[in-house]
């Protein structure tokens, strides 16, 4: 919307209809008169907003990528799991293996906490 000022030319319209028109039309004409300015203000704010605001599509863009780049986290993580596993239990027993979960583990709480904090 170009940048109008407001309507100068209506106001002094509405008052010379008051005129022609007697007090008993003030109420209404006042009305129409405040509706078209009210709507120029909300015309403008709405302009301004949205050129400040992110482009919704963009964003939801960004959140589709973050959904995938945990899936592929978790993912990962249950590939990783299943040999580090085997390795770790046939070379260390249990100690080995519950050093290898504790690094999953670890890792997919340092991407949670990570993530949560950009949010």
């Amino acid at each position: 919307m170009p940048d109008a000022p407001l309507p100068r030319d209506e106001l002094r319209a509405t008052i010379e209809a008051r005129r022609d028109l007697g007090p008993e039309y003030e109420p209404a004409l006042t009305d129409a008169f405040l509706d078209r300015i009210e709507t120029a203000i909300a015309q403008r704010v709405k302009a301004e907003a949205d050129s400040r605001l992110p482009d919704a599509r963009h964003t939801a863009w960004e959140e589709q990528q973050e959904r995938k780049r945990g899936l592929g986290l978790a993912l990962g993580s249950l590939g990783i799991a299943v040999p580090l596993t085997a390795a770790a239990g046939a070379t260390s027993g249990m100690p080995g293996m519950m050093v290898a979960w504790a690094g999953i583990v670890a890792v997919n709480m340092a991407y949670a906490f990570g993530r949560r904090r950009r949010d």
